[in-house]
């Protein structure tokens, strides 16, 4: 009988040592997530000397985590397996999130440096409001090129200037559906974000066309290649192509008159986030005019704060390849929420295309 007693004793105290050392990690992981936010963004898409900065100011550490498609990213965030608190994605991802309820509504008074945002990139269709996102760079698609390498007739301020026959397997193109059918459908005159199957089709026999011109579909290699002179001709996103004529000055950029894509990617708090305040906090901090002039400085792609542009080189921000005229601008479109049913059936005619150049 006393061994019994002594037996149950001894694991009364067992599990009272484990409910204890339990109740300890997880006051030490609530009190860590409050010290700790988790950054979900694209690659080199900040100046690493802000994220310390933002540590040294706050107390805050930030885990910084990257991807490299917005559907990727997406799909991290549905699957939950991260406590994101902060991600990155673009326009029409943020129209996804909301709609798959993937996003926590951002309290404005909590960013007073809001106030820094150029309007004209606020209260978007995607976001009406801002209520789930805030703007954080912003850009389009257009061409790269070496003027010293092609005919001097060619300028690419049309897509035309494409298909012309002296460029004959010296075309790169991104490996984006949206971005090569966008490309397609603003040659024909027509919107990039058409729901129109005979449209779609007449875009793909358009880009087929263009087959004998193109070198290859390919990614991030293509800003090595072009800076070596490796590379004449790209389809490319305008930060991209800043980084590109930063390294090699023979460089230039255009962006065609009959349209183009107009993008924003923009800061967003996921549902799964573990500590919003801190959240928030870095948003804000990101905000900062300085922090934000520091910041494009280092990524390159056109920033969407007034007050940083204040502090910027004014050679900079009044090239009109980086930063288009509102003319220009008036022509370009932003991607819209295709839905699933017509995402697939652009991704069906890229893949056509690509096919065709096997």
């Amino acid at each position: 009988m006393r061994s019994l007693v002594q037996a149950a004793i001894a694991i009364l105290v067992v599990c009272a040592l484990l409910f204890f050392a339990a109740h300890q990690l997880e006051s030490r992981g609530s009190a860590g997530s409050q010290d700790t936010i988790t950054v979900f963004n694209w690659g080199e898409y900040i100046d690493p000397d802000l994220i310390d900065q933002f540590t040294e100011e706050t107390g805050i550490k930030v885990i910084y985590e990257t991807f490299d498609s917005n559907e990727a990213m997406k799909t991290k965030i549905e699957q939950g397996g991260s406590a994101y608190d902060v991600a990155v994605p673009s326009e029409y991802m943020v129209e996804m999130m909301i709609e798959d309820e993937l996003l926590l509504p951002i309290d404005h008074s909590k960013l007073p440096n809001l106030k820094n945002i150029d309007p004209y990139f606020l209260d978007l269709a995607f976001d009406p409001g801002n209520q789930y996102s805030i703007p954080y760079f912003w850009g389009t698609v257009g061409i790269v090129f070496n003027p010293t390498l092609v005919e001097d007739h060619l300028t690419f301020t049309t897509w035309e200037d494409l298909w012309d026959p002296s460029l004959q397997d010296k075309v790169f193109l991104v490996d984006g559906a949206r971005e090569v059918m966008g490309m397609g459908l603003n040659s024909l005159g027509e919107s990039l974000n058409s729901k129109d199957e005979a449209l779609l089709q007449q875009a793909t026999e358009k880009l087929i066309s263009l087959s004998p011109n193109i070198k290859a579909i390919i990614g991030d290699e293509i800003t090595p290649l072009m800076i070596n002179n490796e590379a004449t001709v790209a389809l490319t996103w305008s930060g991209q192509a800043a980084d590109m004529m930063w390294e090699n000055e023979d460089l230039d950029f255009a962006v065609p008159e009959e349209g183009s894509n107009l993008w924003f990617d923009n800061f967003v708090i996921p549902k799964t986030a573990g500590n919003v305040d801190g959240a928030h906090a870095f948003i804000n901090f990101m905000l900062d005019a300085e922090n934000s002039a520091q910041n494009n400085d280092y990524v390159g792609y056109s920033t969407p704060n007034l007050a940083a542009m204040a502090l910027m080189d004014p050679e900079v921000i009044e090239d009109e390849r980086f930063y288009p005229s509102e003319e220009l601008r008036d022509k370009l479109e932003v991607y819209e929420n295709l839905g699933l049913e017509w995402l697939g059936k652009y991704n069906e005619y890229f893949l056509e295309f690509k096919m065709s150049l096997q």
